[in-house]
């Protein structure tokens, strides 16, 4: 048996060298079409599972799948938008949208990268002045001025997303309260939310709307009340966080309506650390993000659930582009299509209480996970919006069957 352009297995003979098989001669091959249209095969076979990019015919037997030459004009606009950072979702749109809406969901992205491609550009510029005439550069952190007043302006939806992204990672324990807030960092031109409750910590980094004013700033926030503070940002386009030495506020951006931050004095983790010691990734699965919730909900009340590969043998993943996921018995087994990277076998088991709420706070219909090995933290990427980052500790497999 061979290994077809499809990535499943079938008689070779079923297949032609220009990537047509017998009875769809006017039909292309997936490896044809992804040269025509400069996707990846593995791009084509994850278009498909989103329902993006369907392909004219999926033989029934082999299980490959065919494409008309007059789809090349959808994938290459797909690969297009997704190459200027249109989320996959907002794709879509205006790909089967009317044009209203395609005109809507476009100009709103340009806006996006407009205020961006500003944001970066005045961040450049302070660098560049910061540059002595040596080479060296003047002191321009938190301490640079510590009575001065940072002013940054953010979207009002974005800043409640946010809050409410990274407060489900954080913790409660009395002895180490300050797990029970979110550190809110504002330097380089960004603002990075940061909440831990030591097995998963959860990252968000947002992009102001207009340059940061004043000195880096890093603000403890606790965490009882943002779900609060967010809900009453969102009612407006963009809100200010005005910070000083003597605490933080947060302002309607052009109006008078405005909400105390509430700022701890604790000390928080060193996650940077943390975060820089991480080993490479081996394995990278891109998964149907609902779907997996679903299939680890699915399980049920227990203390652990089993994420495998196809390799190894007890395992039941027919195919290479799926994972698995089941009790660490494989009872109650979901197998979900997959764009998987790593050619090992993979068997990671995790806490569901711990890896569910980091896929709900997730968005957008795809997942990545980030595996190095089975027990060191995992990534776990927002496909469609990679400024959302949560890491989760996977769990023993043996201690959980004890």
């Amino acid at each position: 048996m061979d290994l077809s352009t499809d990535g499943t297995t079938g008689s070779s003979s079923d297949s032609t060298t220009d990537g047509t098989a017998r009875g769809t001669a006017h039909l292309l091959g997936i490896s044809a079409f992804a040269r025509r249209v400069g996707l990846a095969p593995s791009a084509l076979r994850f278009y498909d599972d989103c329902g993006v990019l369907r392909p004219a015919r999926v033989d029934p037997t082999t299980g490959y799948r065919f494409y008309r030459p007059d789809q090349d004009i959808r994938a290459r606009l797909l690969r297009s938008l997704r190459a200027a950072g249109l989320p996959l979702a907002e794709v879509t749109v205006v790909l089967d949208g009317d044009e209203g809406e395609a005109r809507a969901v476009l100009e709103r992205h340009r806006n996006t990268v407009r205020d961006r491609t500003r944001t970066a550009d005045a961040t450049i510029e302070a660098v560049l002045r910061s540059l002595s005439g040596n080479g060296t550069r003047t002191d321009s952190g938190a301490g640079a001025d510590c009575g001065a007043v940072t002013l940054v302006r953010l979207g009002g939806v974005e800043l409640a997303g946010a809050f409410r992204q990274v407060v489900p990672a954080v913790g409660d324990d009395p002895e180490h309260p300050e797990l029970g807030c979110v550190l809110v960092e504002i330097d380089g031109g960004e603002v990075r939310l940061v909440a831990t409750d030591r097995y998963r910590l959860s990252t968000r980094v947002l992009r102001p709307v207009a340059a940061v004013e004043g000195p880096a700033r890093r603000l403890l926030l606790t965490a009882d009340s943002l779900p609060g503070i967010g809900a009453w940002a969102v009612r407006y386009a963009a809100v200010t966080i005005e910070a000083g030495p003597d605490g933080a506020t947060l302002h309607e951006t052009g109006g008078t309506a405005s909400r105390e931050l509430p700022v701890s004095t604790a000390l928080f983790p060193a996650y940077r650390e943390m975060l820089s010691a991480l080993t490479p990734p081996r394995h990278r699965l891109l998964v149907d993000r609902p779907a997996l919730l679903d299939a680890v909900n699915g399980c049920g009340e227990t203390p652990a659930i089993v994420l495998r590969t196809p390799g190894r043998v007890l395992d039941p993943v027919p195919g290479e582009d799926e994972v698995a996921v089941s009790l660490p018995d494989h009872s109650r087994a979901t197998v979900l299509p997959a764009v998987r990277h790593g050619e090992q076998p993979l068997r990671i088991g995790f806490d569901p209480a711990v890896l569910a709420p980091a896929l709900e706070a997730s968005v957008g219909p795809d997942v990545l996970l980030e595996i190095a090995t089975v027990t060191e933290p995992v990534v776990v990427r927002s496909a469609d919006q990679g400024s959302f980052t949560t890491l989760v500790m996977p769990v023993s497999l043996d201690r959980a069957a004890v």
